[in-house]
């Protein structure tokens, strides 16, 4: 019965699946026999983790023999040499076409690698993390990088891709802290895939190529030295968080190709203290230009046609801004806390303001509310503790200031919605909202 006990128990614990065919001078390969081809692999996977003891200088020979025929090296798997922090340098033989997904990641030791001219592709994640490798050099012969391939690499100060590069995936750069200059190949000359150069807190300057036609969200994400950057003429659209967090940005022009600002495209950006928005641009995302504390003056064209939330909240240094006939929503807590916002002229065109959508603009001494708005959020006003004139235009239908009350009333159910300090309550007002 104990026998029996102690086989279940041993059934019960995690196996360790070995994934190389063998083991030869110090090197786990897999074979394919159909064509005589071998692939540098790992030595085990247990319990979601991927296990090999190679450390100091590995060199892979260009042929290794098994069973008595020559295999050519063509690969390195997937998870090879993955967190190998002690391999310190790596001897790749130009019989290699393709390093997989994962290959180097978390290699932090290796300081330094020479891709040779047969490889093709470097996967996904491929050097992630290597956060000793200081430079690395792309031969002609590679036609893709994949997704995050060289993220966190945070040691690197340069890199150079070759215009054989046809793709690049998004955040392959990202969290390279020590690279301060990037040449954009000729492959992302449609695009700066998501979040590519997010967090490359040296990058001070940046030139994107005339043909890019999106920057795709979060592409210089946190690139806190990023001081200017110029958007080119094609570009048609700016994606969500695209320079969220670029502290050291100062000034920024959107051209008049844009149609559209992503959401958060430029929160965070509180050196900021301009910003000329093209003629072209249709719609401002949702917290767009959010705590840019430093912004002064805004621009916001004809053609825009909402104003979404928290669009310009907290922008505290922002004075003036005029809203154009095409807007027709203000979004909830759109300027919030703009406590130097001092007028502003609400359009004709304008239906509804949001909830929280001048909250706190503690400098606004007056406020008139077109014909056209039909719909008030709560606490739209709140706390604009210079507000000395609410006026509702008489052909309004929906609220009105009745008796020069100073206040805006909701007239079908006669409830005061907003007041200020000299608001007088007229005897009509049957209710105070919330």
């Amino acid at each position: 019965m104990k026998q029996k006990l102690l086989l279940f128990l041993l059934v019960l614990l995690p196996m360790a699946a070995n994934a190389y065919d063998a083991y030869i001078n110090g090197i786990y390969y897999n074979f394919y026999t159909d064509y005589y081809g071998a692939e540098v692999t790992y030595q085990k996977y247990q319990n979601g983790t991927y296990t090999s003891n190679y450390s100091g200088a590995v060199v892979i020979p260009k042929s290794v023999t098994y069973n008595g025929k020559t295999y050519s090296v063509i690969n390195i798997d997937s998870h090879a040499f993955r967190n190998c922090s002690s391999l310190t340098s790596i001897t790749i033989p130009n019989s290699v076409t393709n390093i997989y997904s994962y290959a180097f990641m978390g290699c932090t030791s290796l300081t330094s690698i020479t891709i040779p001219n047969s490889v093709t592709s470097i996967g996904d994640d491929a050097f992630n993390s290597c956060t000793g490798l200081t430079s690395i050099t792309i031969p002609e012969s590679v036609t893709s990088i994949g997704i995050g391939a060289f993220q966190d690499c945070s040691g690197l100060t340069s890199i150079s891709i070759p215009n054989s590069v046809k793709s690049i995936g998004g955040r392959t750069f990202s969290g390279c802290a020590s690279l301060t200059s990037f040449t954009i190949p000729n492959c992302m000359s449609s695009s700066i895939p998501s979040a590519t150069f997010s967090r490359c807190i040296g990058l001070t300057s940046i030139t994107i190529p005339n043909s890019v036609t999106s920057i795709d969200d979060d592409a210089f994400n946190g690139c806190t030295g990023l001081t200017t950057i110029t958007i080119p003429e094609r570009v048609t659209s700016i994606g969500r968080g695209a320079f969220r967090d670029c502290t050291g940005l100062t000034s920024i022009t959107i051209p008049n190709s844009v149609a559209s600002i992503g959401d958060f495209a430029f929160d965070g950006c509180n050196s900021l203290t301009s910003a000329t928005i093209g003629n072209s641009v249709t719609s401002i995302g949702r917290g767009a230009f959010l705590s840019c504390t430093s912004l002064k003056s805004v621009t916001i064209p004809e053609g825009v046609t909402n104003i979404s939330e928290s669009a310009f909240q907290n922008c505290r240094n922002l004075t003036s801004v005029t809203i154009p006939e095409s807007v027709t929503s203000i979004g909830a807590a759109a300027f919030s806390y703009g406590i130097s916002l001092t007028s502003i002229t609400i359009p004709n065109s304008v239906t509804s303001i949001g909830v929280q959508a001048f909250q706190y603009c503690s400098s606004l001494t007056s406020v008139t509310i077109p014909n056209s708005v039909t719909s008030i959020g709560t606490r739209a006003f709140a706390g604009c503790s210079s507000l000395n004139s609410i006026v509702v235009e008489p052909e309004n239908n929906v609220y009105d200031s009745q008796g020069n009350c100073n206040a805006i009333i909701e007239t079908a159910s006669n409830t005061l919605i907003a007041g200020c300090p000299n608001t007088t309550i007229p005897n009509s007002v049957t209710s105070i909202g919330s």
